[in-house]
């Protein structure tokens, strides 16, 4: 069942957050609405706050189980009759039985038991984990773009405290992919791959000034930028099923420019939808409208 509550804050993020923590939820667990644009007013007369709506997914309440009432019939224990004494009769005189004579039982052997065996038990067979498939990587050729990319990545890496390895290769289309190897690879990869792009802006930025002419630099470490593309896709189309339910327009979290990019072509092909980015970086966000 689907219910909404409206908050207000000097910002949006702010009203969104204030929502957040009221229903106790998490930012992709719910759809906002902007009902009304902060304003500064002029000196601060006729300032007024953010307006927004967040809507929320919540589970339908089941009905109480109706109460049977009983009846005081009911309620009221059946009281056990007295049964009538038996009247004392007279002792009669008892007689004295004549003993029989028993004849002797013959005695049984007990039959020897036959040891059955017992079935033997075979082991379970242990389940082998099947090993992961590692990726082979070709060593750099002296004074590559690929060999100045990887000493690049070393040196800011061991300065990071981490013992990653990268290894960089030219792809299909012009530009070097690079992937980062090795153990705690989770902390490089940051949150929602903040530090991943850091390294990736820094590779990027530092490389080019090093060799003619330009080219591109995708990092990765765990294939997270593929597994985040496959989640950004799911929760667009989530957000615009939304949409196109309840006719409103929604705007998503603040995103980068690639994660953006991603949720737009996620949504270019769907019917009675279009998107658009607003704001500034780093809190320029996409808006996702109905559109007939």
């Amino acid at each position: 069942m689907e219910k909404s509550i409206i908050t207000t804050g000097k910002t949006i993020d702010i009203a969104i957050e204030a929502a957040l923590q009221q229903l106790g939820m998490d930012r992709d667990s719910v759809s906002v609405t902007v009902l009304e644009q902060a304003k500064s007013g002029f000196l601060g007369i006729g300032r007024t706050d953010a307006k927004v709506q967040v809507t929320y997914e919540a589970p339908e309440e089941k009905p109480a189980a109706p109460k049977v009432a009983l009846s005081s019939a009911s309620r009221s224990k059946p009281k056990a009759e007295k049964k009538p004494e038996p009247k004392a009769e007279a002792p009669k005189p008892e007689r004295k039985p004549e003993p029989k004579a028993e004849a002797p039982k013959p005695e049984r052997k007990p039959e020897p038991k036959a040891d059955t065996p017992k079935p033997e038990r075979k082991p379970r067979e242990e389940k082998k984990a099947e090993p992961k498939v590692q990726r082979t990587y070709e060593p750099a050729q002296p004074g590559s773009s690929e060999e100045k990319i990887e000493q690049f990545l070393k040196g800011l890496l061991e300065n990071m405290g981490s013992q990653a390895v990268p290894h960089a290769w030219q792809d299909g289309e012009g530009s070097y992919r690079v992937d980062l190897t090795g153990a705690d690879l989770g902390y490089l990869i940051g949150r929602r791959g903040e530090t991943l792009d850091a390294i990736q802006h820094l590779a990027n930025y530092s490389v080019n000034r090093m060799i003619d002419g330009h080219v591109r630099i995708n990092v990765d470490a765990e294939d997270y930028r593929l597994k985040r593309e496959d989640s950004l896709c799911r929760y667009a189309r989530k957000k615009a099923q939304q949409v196109l339910k309840n006719r409103r327009r929604t705007t998503l979290e603040p995103m980068n420019a690639y994660e953006r990019h991603v949720i737009h072509a996620a949504l270019q092909e769907m019917d009675n939808i279009t998107t658009h980015s607003t704001g500034s970086e780093p809190n320029r966000r996409v808006v996702i409208e109905y559109v007939r």
